[in-house]
């Protein structure tokens, strides 16, 4: 890994929220491609889920999942459980982001795809009982859209789907299917 590198995922830490900020946009943007040195880091990022602050959990959380497709050895696939407590996070703006940013985890293969689609159908039943239900499985609903552009895997397109058809609320349903519109149209045509 090279010095600029280093400096930013240490910056990851920093007290500083404008060098944080900087640093994690660089990160970011770094592991929109493969890197070859996510295992330099990886075990560093899942301590950070446990961070007493919550900038870092919902940092540690995106950069796992962009660097999800740096993972030849399948880490991401025993350590996604540790990423899904975030998601539940205490504060839930941390909570959102994590949850947001598993549709990157989840395009990496099938077998991730399977785990993090059987993880947010769970999620999306568990929450009910959450302040912010309507929420969430909006955001889970509208993360199994980005995996389905990704992928076009129709199994997802129904798994999501049948989780929008088990919503009680009309008006939450019709809220979550507006994410389907375009795909659901094409298909009755």
């Amino acid at each position: 890994m090279d010095q600029v590198t280093r400096k930013h995922l240490d910056n990851l830490r920093s007290n500083d929220t404008n060098a944080r900020y900087e640093s994690f946009q660089y990160i970011i943007n770094l592991t929109h491609q493969p890197v070859d040195w996510a295992y330099e880091v990886w075990n560093d990022l899942l301590l950070l889920l446990h961070s007493k602050d919550n900038h870092e959990r919902a940092i540690a959380v995106q950069v796992l999942s962009n660097l999800a497709k740096s993972d030849p050895e399948k880490r991401m696939l025993k350590d996604l459980d540790k990423i899904m407590v975030v998601t539940k996070d205490e504060k839930f703006v941390t909570a959102r982001h994590s949850l947001q940013s598993l549709w990157k985890i989840a395009v990496v293969d099938k077998s991730l795809q399977q785990t993090v689609t059987d993880r947010l159908a769970k999620r999306y039943k568990d929450c009910i009982t959450e302040k912010n239900c309507t929420l969430i499985r909006y955001d889970i609903i509208e993360v199994f859209r980005k995996i389905y552009d990704k992928v076009n895997d129709e199994k997802v397109k129904e798994k999501a789907l049948d989780l929008v058809e088990t919503e009680e609320d009309l008006k939450c349903r019709k809220k979550y299917s507006g994410l389907w519109k375009d795909v659901i149209h094409a298909d009755k045509k």
